[in-house]
């Protein structure tokens, strides 16, 4: 990475954080741009360089735990079990969002919580549907265009991922995430490993 594309990096990471913690704290409608820009320390312009809207910046976050999700299934060894492997997909974003527990949890019941950022969300997940289907029949060995098999699996390890972020934002954080990953996979690990 050139020093450019570095300096890019960090003030795209500075913009995201700032804005994250400003929409957790006051709700997305409470919040204005000039309100993040102040606490990124940038410029008005400058955020219209790195993102069109506030609604772009939690997509941006969502982008990223898409990527991760993908690179994670594509690197399980290969003749573990899809229920395994796709457990470890899902608990890498959780896991992710659990290690920054407060701010996760704001930015979760955000998401959750904000009719225009569910919608992005959702059409977020049905492309990380798509792109997990594709590693899934990678690692089968079956043609995603024909088997019904990896568009299923990577749909239900998709509603195990959603179920278990809407629980824990209902509870506001009482219900642990792990527990609640490993309850969800229990119950479709027979049917994601008795179809493969």
């Amino acid at each position: 990475m050139s020093l450019a594309e570095r300096k890019r990096q960090l003030v795209s990471d500075e913009l995201t954080g700032a804005a994250l913690r400003l929409l957790a704290q006051k709700g997305f409608d409470a919040v204005t741009i000039d309100e993040i820009v102040a606490a990124a320390g940038v410029s008005k312009r400058t955020f219209f360089r790195y993102f069109a809207s506030k609604e772009d910046v939690v997509i941006q976050f969502l982008a990223e735990m898409g990527t991760v999700m993908r690179a994670e299934l594509a690197g399980r060894p290969a003749q573990e079990p899809p229920s395994v492997a796709l457990r470890h997909t899902i608990w890498v974003s959780i896991d992710a969002c659990a290690g920054h527990a407060d701010q996760a949890l704001r930015v979760v019941q955000l998401i959750l919580g904000t009719p225009s950022l569910l919608a992005r969300f959702l059409e977020r997940q049905a492309q990380w549907r798509d792109e997990l289907a594709t590693e899934v029949a990678d690692r089968l060995g079956l043609a995603p265009e024909t088997d019904l098999y990896p568009q299923l699996a990577a749909g239900m390890a998709l509603a195990a991922f959603g179920t278990v972020l809407q629980r824990w934002s209902d509870s506001d954080g009482a219900e642990d995430p792990a527990t609640l990953t490993d309850r969800a996979f229990a119950i479709i690990a027979p049917a994601l490993d008795a179809a493969a």
